[in-house]
């Protein structure tokens, strides 16, 4: 028999190992790689310092990926919580038909990403896609949705925002149906108006919630590879390529895996910095 004191690290040992296996392993190698000049041609590695950051970084191409995936991470999780929160105050109160509407805006959630890029590519299409068919209908003209550079990213953003906008909902429903009732009603007592308790108590209350929803949102789409992968390849005239999507070439169709490796090294360190700043904002609120 075992001490006491040795279960819970045995009982702990078995999703601990899989963990280091599935995850720390991937993790540490792609460090290692990222300062080595790794190619699928040689089994040699060669350290090369900090020349694939250096190269990466005065590249046109990765100075345009990564303003392609700033700009899409700031304007499509700024818009998904704000519709977000929106839809939960919507839905915060009861009205007829609540519990038949609610699963229709949560359904574009349980869509698979790849089966969601696809039907708005056909969506999109410029001579056949319903958006376009619709337009000629109201007398406006077709757009290019996925052709036009200065379009194809926002098109991308309104896919993302129509599939993942009901996790932000989720999350901010939640929040508003934690707060308690008896704060709102001694404040509808005191005389305050709709927006004033909105602003002053649901607000504040919802903070957590708030940027627990903006953390989520924002790492799910500072690495959106599927959507472009699809609906526009990184195209066009780069307009659309993200790091993801440029990892993703280096490493598979320009066989350099030490670029890639970089490329996700970068990354994996700006996620960690929106987390720690999210982790921060928790922490400091008064308990």
């Amino acid at each position: 028999m075992f001490r006491s004191g040795w279960q819970p690290a045995l009982l702990l040992a078995p999703a601990l190992l899989l963990l280091a296996l599935l995850t720390l392993y991937p993790i540490a190698y792609s460090f290692v790689l990222a300062f080595t000049d790794a190619e699928y041609q040689s089994d040699a590695l060669t350290f090369v310092g900090w020349a694939n950051f250096n190269t990466l970084l005065n590249d046109w191409f990765f100075q345009q990926a990564t303003w392609n995936t700033v700009r899409f991470t700031v304007s499509a999780s700024v818009v998904q919580v704000g519709l977000g929160l929106l839809l939960a105050l919507l839905f915060a109160r009861p009205f007829p038909r609540r519990q038949w509407l609610l699963p229709l805006f949560i359904y574009p959630m349980m869509l698979s990403t790849l089966v969601c890029a696809s039907i708005w590519k056909a969506w999109m299409h410029f001579d056949f896609g319903w958006l376009n068919n619709l337009f000629d209908a109201v007398g406006l003209s077709r757009q290019p949705w996925l052709s036009d550079p200065a379009l194809a990213l926002w098109s991308i953003v309104l896919v993302d925002t129509w599939q993942w906008t009901p996790m932000a909902f989720l999350i901010l429903l939640a929040g508003l149906q934690g707060i308690p009732q008896d704060i709102e009603e001694a404040a509808t007592l005191e005389g305050a108006t709709p927006w004033q308790q909105f602003w002053h108590i649901r607000l504040p209350l919802l903070r957590p919630y708030l940027f627990l929803a903006l953390l989520l949102r924002s790492i799910d789409t500072f690495k959106l590879f599927d959507k472009v992968y699809v609906l526009t390849g990184g195209g066009p005239a780069f307009a659309t390529e993200t790091l993801s999507l440029m990892a993703y070439k280096q490493g598979f169709k320009f066989f350099n895996l030490g670029a890639a490796s970089a490329i996700a090294v970068i990354m994996l360190v700006i996620a960690l910095v929106l987390s720690l700043a999210y982790a921060w904002q928790v922490m400091r609120r008064p308990t």
